[in-house]
């Protein structure tokens, strides 16, 4: 994180110097960030930021990420204020943060807000991240503002497909935006990749039902070769089975002891596959002993690529780690 923070602060520290001429709070905040960089440069060599300026000996150079991030984001805070603008932080994926990391992040923008300087945070990332920054700090739900983004409901769904289509003369019929709807599950990138094909397979408007069944197998093929695919292929065959069960259950949520169940194993022994699968973004736990999928659709696309899946998760004589599990 420190490295990817580093950069974008250099690039707003430069914007705000374009609004007017340096000023002693945009001077500060330059060598905070100079400070950040070179203290930081030993523990996070990919840090790897030019900045023609002299730190200021003590500020935000201590080499300790939570007393140097919150020095930081606080004079850049300051630079913002005194050209009365604001500095926002767009974050992706931001679940893939280590903890002490994520923990440094919200005690400096905490800090920040209690100064009611104008710098803040807009993030994405999958459903474990309220978990994993109220678990970094606890008063996190607090101080941010969390909204589930899922699948749009029919109306909006329509609108996302329709609308776009219209402004360029082009028509979907009731039948196609049924197929459509059905088919992406209202979930909005899957609704472009539907309706991108829909498009494409179709001679005139109005866009048809059959234009859209004819666009479903090329849509599918397109999710399932990166989508779903570069997902796929950052699992162990142990991750591999494990989802593999899960979708023979269906989309989910499943209680963790269903899926133990039915790879044949007790709930203890393939725990540590599923936290595994967490780590790496797979599965959220929406509740307490439910585990569900983090991408839409995915039970489906676990079913085409291992269409003829074992149920169970053989172990061998010796018992072998479940990360080194035993073929078949």
């Amino acid at each position: 994180m420190p490295a990817l923070l580093a950069p974008a602060l250099r690039t707003a520290l430069f914007r705000l110097r374009r609004i007017d001429a340096p000023k002693a709070g945009l001077t500060n905040a330059m060598k905070a960030l100079a400070g950040f960089i070179g203290a930081l440069k030993v523990k996070y060599a990919d840090i790897e930021v030019g900045l023609d300026i002299d730190p200021e000996q003590g500020l935000a150079d201590s080499g300790d990420l939570d007393t140097d991030l919150a020095d930081l984001m606080t004079a850049v805070g300051q630079a913002a204020a005194e050209r009365g603008t604001a500095v926002v932080l767009f974050a992706d994926e931001l679940q893939y943060v280590p903890q002490n990391q994520l923990a440094a992040l919200i005690m400096a923008l905490h800090s920040a807000n209690q100064a009611r300087l104008p710098i803040t945070m807009v993030a994405a990332g999958l459903p474990q991240l309220l978990g994993s920054m109220g678990r970094a700090k606890s008063y996190a739900e607090r101080l941010f503002e969390f909204i589930l983004i899922d699948q749009l409901d029919g109306p909006a769904a329509r609108d996302a497909l329709c609308v776009p289509a219209r402004r360029e003369g082009v028509e979907f019929s009731e039948d196609a935006v049924a197929v459509i709807l059905d088919q992406s599950g209202g979930y909005p990138y899957f609704l472009q990749e539907w309706g991108k094909h829909s498009w494409d397979a179709a001679d005139a408007s109005p866009i048809g039902g059959d234009d859209a069944r004819r666009a479903t197998d090329e849509a599918l093929a397109d999710l399932d070769a990166s989508f779903f695919r570069v997902r796929f292929d950052r699992l162990t065959p142990a991750e591999k089975a494990y989802m593999r069960a899960m979708a023979d259950l269906g989309p989910g949520p499943h209680r963790s002891g269903d899926i133990a169940d039915r790879l044949g194993r007790k709930v203890t022994t393939v725990a540590p596959i599923r936290n595994a699968l967490i780590t790496k973004g797979m599965l959220y736990s929406p509740a307490h002993g439910d585990t569900a999928f983090t991408v839409p659709l995915f039970d489906s696309f676990m079913r085409r690529i291992m269409p003829a899946p074992s149920v169970t998760m053989p172990v061998a004589k010796h018992s072998p780690p479940l990360h080194k599990p035993a073929p078949g």
